[in-house]
């Protein structure tokens, strides 16, 4: 076990060091492609908007039996008014003191926060221009559930979503240079995993256990 976790932390600081010499290049694996892994008790996922981040948290759930917490049914206060970055730090500080759980969402202001709370992170890399296309095809469908205390038309449905790929387009490049940065600063105790495709997310989820366990979700 702790020869596995020093070749971890060895191939987190070869990415880091990776990063830091070319900041403009793609994100490097710091897994080797075909590791059998397992992810731990706490895990989130991020990645640019689009990316397939609740998809793939709910596809991972069904996999491992850890709960999911989608963040944007946490965020929003009732009528969508958003909440001040203290509250929404309190708020996922309240979400996220369970024992087990899948947190996905791009709060990049307070990603930092999750990170310091997770023992696994995904990072859901994925093309710019699929993430834009799927924000498109998304404003064609209402979302399941809903923040509570908010109301939602199809017409602001599509709305959104079309301006969300505008902004995913115009910048991609610095949101992700942005979280890259965060993950290095306060992802060194993670298991970290970077997927850029259909098929790397396809693996990854084919090589968790299926399972029925019920997590705790407090120690």
């Amino acid at each position: 076990m702790l020869e596995h976790q020093a070749q971890l932390n060895h191939r987190l600081e070869r990415f880091r060091d990776e990063r830091s010499c070319c900041e403009g290049c793609a994100m490097a694996d710091p897994l080797r492609e075909g590791h059998v892994t397992r992810v731990g008790r706490r895990v989130v996922v991020t990645g640019v908007a689009g990316s397939g981040k609740s998809t793939f948290a709910v596809a991972l759930a069904r996999r491992t039996g850890l709960p999911v917490i989608h963040l944007d049914l946490h965020f929003w206060k009732p009528g969508w008014v958003e909440p001040s970055e203290d509250e929404w730090r309190t708020v996922q500080q309240r979400v996220l003191a369970g024992y087990a759980w899948i947190a996905d969402g791009n709060y990049s202001e307070t990603l930092a926060l999750r990170l310091e709370l997770a023992d696994t992170l995904v990072v859901l890399d994925m093309p710019w221009w699929l993430c834009a296309g799927r924000a498109l095809l998304r404003g064609f469908r209402m979302p399941g559930e809903l923040p509570e205390g908010s109301s939602y038309t199809r017409w602001q449905r599509l709305r959104d979503e079309s301006t969300l790929a505008v902004r995913i387009c115009r910048h991609h490049n610095s949101e992700r240079k942005s979280e890259r940065r965060v993950i290095a600063e306060h992802g060194q105790h993670l298991a970290v995993h970077v997927l850029r495709s259909k098929g790397s997310v396809r693996d990854f989820l084919e090589r968790q256990a299926t399972t029925s366990q019920e997590w705790p979700l407090m120690p």
